[in-house]
């Protein structure tokens, strides 16, 4: 995969998406949305990959928004379907099977924290800053921010942070539950690396599986959703990998899984 505005490595069952527009501090234009959008479904059918990790190039930004320019002369309409394209990436990175964690290593502000708000799991660096500050340009947050802020912090966390376009560090993120991690910078990537090395040792599967429980659970009735984890729950039975790990288990010794 080649790409003008990322970067792809994979290495060990996992691929490394980095977002290289440092002069722009990663700004999220049309063609990187649509590079993303490719890149996610690509790392999705590709079996060689189990954990995706997103990060940022440089120490300032993962990234700083959108691109502000590049949206400053749209039409209503033109607005419209950019933001249309945004949530289509962000729905694309939230609905990939396979868990992605985001390597926040700087400013997550507008646009850059909507997409680690789509990432199932974030890991940030102590100078990292995020916010939705839209409003101080006479917009509001179009990647889906207003909705997954809210889900994830609250309500009333989420409505202070949009309305005053706040900003807030590594240590806040982490107390309101928008950090799950915070760690040194020099150490974030080795971080995110060690967690996505413990997912892919588990059963795929079932990792896979529990992904689409939380996710789609969420939008269910509790009794609803608890019929669809039984279901899923089932599903892990018709694996080699549930055969393999309580095998494991009652002998006494480490299970390997092999994504079957």
């Amino acid at each position: 995969m080649t790409y003008k505005n990322l970067l792809i490595d994979i290495e060990n069952g996992m691929a490394i998406v980095t977002i290289n527009r440092p002069k722009a501090m990663n700004a999220l234009n049309e063609i990187t949305l649509t590079e993303l959008q490719d890149a996610f479904v690509n790392c999705a059918e590709d079996d060689a990959i189990q954990v995706i990790i997103i990060t940022g190039s440089g120490e300032k930004a993962f990234v700083a928004g959108a691109d502000i320019a590049a949206m400053q002369p749209l039409t209503a309409l033109e607005a419209r379907q950019f933001a249309k394209l945004g949530h289509q990436v962000m729905r694309t990175i939230e609905g990939c099977p396979k868990p992605v964690i985001a390597a926040v290593n700087g400013f997550a502000l507008g646009g850059g924290c909507e997409l680690a708000l789509g990432c199932d799991i974030r890991i940030v660096a102590e100078n990292v800053k995020f916010g939705q500050p839209e409003v101080n340009l006479g917009v509001i947050p179009g990647f889906g921010g207003t909705q997954r802020l809210a889900r994830l912090i609250g309500k009333g966390r989420a409505m202070e942070l949009i309305f005053t376009g706040a900003m807030v560090d590594a240590s806040e993120a982490y107390r309101i539950g928008l950090a799950n991690k915070v760690v040194p910078f020099d150490q974030l990537l080795d971080t995110a690396k060690a967690m996505a090395a413990t997912i892919i040792s588990k059963g795929s599967y079932a990792v896979q599986f529990a992904k689409e429980a939380i996710h789609n659970g969420l939008e269910l009735d509790l009794d609803r959703a608890n019929q669809y984890e039984a279901e899923l729950f089932g599903l892990c039975f018709a694996t080699k990998d549930q055969k393999e790990g309580m095998l494991a288990f009652l002998e006494k010794r480490q299970a390997k899984f092999k994504g079957e």
